[in-house]
């Protein structure tokens, strides 16, 4: 399958301002950053292994352990007693991680405009409410509290096989979690496996993952994102595959 993804981004500068993006500015004191691609995906859903057991932290590879620990927006260290009150009786492993995203669906309010640049997922928990960022951030924060590596991700997510939502597009956040070897997709968001996410970036929390950083007083006036399943797909499968299919 292919998706169509973009974004534009347009910001007013009263002079030359420094910016770290995806794409590399013009030196104007308008700067326009435009992206788009045609990125190949599975053509099916997020897989779910709801069996697959945890991973024990000393058998956790050096570059998976820092995904353990609080970072400003998921402070675990907050939550660890709340976490294993919650979530101690489930599993560990996958069990325990759908576990955190179904406790998350189900107790934080989906709210646009609630949070801001310095709500971290304890203020979320806290406020039982936030934006898809939250939703990340809370379940992240729980996972590293059971000593889980989550580590979170922005990215594109279209609306395939699911009803459109009727409210303008904008990037997603959801999570991985570190099972069984493995960083594994989950998203305490939608709680629902979703087909074609486009992964821009992943990290600790939103900090490592910033779509812009702006080192200056500019103002952002326009910003679109676009994400959609591009025809004609990918690869045609030969007559012989709809006949077994049929």
């Amino acid at each position: 399958m292919r998706v169509s993804i973009g974004c534009e981004f347009v910001i007013e500068s009263s002079g030359p301002t420094p910016t770290a993006a995806i794409l590399q500015p013009r030196h104007s004191d308008t700067i326009g950053l435009r992206y788009e691609a045609v990125a190949e995906v599975a053509p099916t859903p997020d897989p779910v292994y709801f069996d697959l057991p945890g991973t024990f932290v000393d058998q956790l590879p050096d570059d998976v352990l820092i995904y353990t620990l609080p970072s400003r927006y998921c402070p675990s260290d907050l939550v660890l007693n709340i976490a294993w009150d919650l979530f101690g009786a489930t599993p560990d492993g996958w069990a325990r991680v759908q576990a955190i995203c179904d406790w998350t669906h189900a107790n934080i309010a989906y709210s646009s405009g609630s949070s801001f640049a310095t709500t971290s997922g304890f203020d979320s928990y806290m406020e039982r409410k936030g934006v898809c960022r939250d939703f990340a951030h809370i379940a992240v924060m729980f996972c590293r509290a059971m000593n889980i590596p989550a580590r979170y991700v922005c990215g594109y997510l279209p609306d395939i096989g699911v009803t459109p939502d009727p409210t303008p597009m904008d990037f997603h956040a959801w999570f991985e979690a570190y099972i069984a070897g493995a960083w594994r997709t989950f998203d305490a968001r939608h709680n629902y496996p979703r087909t074609g996410r486009v992964v821009i970036a992943h990290g600790r929390d939103a900090v490592d993952t910033a779509f812009m950083t702006i080192y200056g007083n500019s103002l952002l006036t326009g910003f679109t994102v676009w994400a959609d399943e591009a025809t004609p797909p990918l690869f045609e499968p030969p007559p012989q595959a709809h006949e077994r299919q049929g």
